[in-house]
């Protein structure tokens, strides 16, 4: 059971829960939902689950006032405390218990399928976290038993620590003889010639309006014609195929 000073926590809330009155089990075939009066039931409240220390309490408070109308101590589950029934996953079978001792079993029963498996979780969970802490007490130095990871250094082993150096700057570019700082000439081969003028090495002036005019005989056989505004320059082009 739990011990004084230990703090109680909350495990889950459900506004809505009903109680009912169930008879007793003649066989040992387990609880049936369908043999309560799932029409009436007994009593409706909320149903709120806590735990302190390694015991789990369900209990059953008035949705307005929160007093408490009766509590369920489980101390494992599944157990006899909580008990599902045989034809249906939302009603359980609880063994309330008050302080004198006196034990009773009540019928109980969610809404929704969903209350019911928050319900079922959330002491699941619970002993869960219950198994483990009880596997720890009894053996404490269970981890500690284990091979230890050995990190020390090996006989004739060494280590080599690099301090203070950083990254490794890229090298300045070489300048060219004499420091004058002249890009390298080119690698060998042919170097592209410059485009040729097309009135390269030509004095050619051209008229408007007049006869032709060679101004270089001698130099050059370029003749420019007068401009004649009617002539097409397109005329005799070839439209691309």
């Amino acid at each position: 059971m739990a011990t004084e000073g230990e703090y109680e926590s909350i495990l889950c809330v459900k506004p809505d829960i009903n109680v009912y009155r169930i008879p007793p089990r003649a066989t040992n075939r387990g609880y049936r939902a369908a043999d309560w009066k799932l029409d009436v039931p007994d009593w409706s409240g909320r149903m709120r689950i806590t735990a302190k220390g390694k015991v789990a309490y369900i209990k059953l408070e008035d949705k307005v006032s929160g007093e408490l109308f009766a509590q369920a101590p489980v101390t494992e589950y599944p157990g006899i405390a909580v008990e599902t029934v045989s034809d249906s996953s939302r009603y359980f079978v609880l063994r309330i218990q008050d302080g004198n001792g006196r034990s009773a079993f009540i019928g109980v029963g969610f809404g929704d399928r969903g209350d019911s498996f928050d319900f079922n979780v959330s002491l699941q969970d619970h002993f869960k976290w219950v198994k483990q802490e009880n596997e720890i007490s009894k053996n404490p130095q269970g981890a500690a038993s284990g091979p230890k990871l050995d990190l020390g250094f090996k006989e004739g082993q060494t280590i080599t620590l690099n301090i203070g150096q950083g990254k490794k700057r890229d090298k300045p570019r070489s300048q060219g003889a004499g420091g004058s700082g002249l890009l390298p000439p080119p690698p060998k081969g042919k170097m592209a010639t410059p485009p040729s003028s097309t009135f390269s090495n030509h004095n050619t002036v051209p008229q408007t309006g007049g006869p032709e005019i060679d101004l270089d005989s001698s130099n050059s056989n370029t003749v420019v014609q007068s401009s004649n505004p009617s002539t097409d320059l397109w005329g005799d082009s070839t439209p691309a195929r």
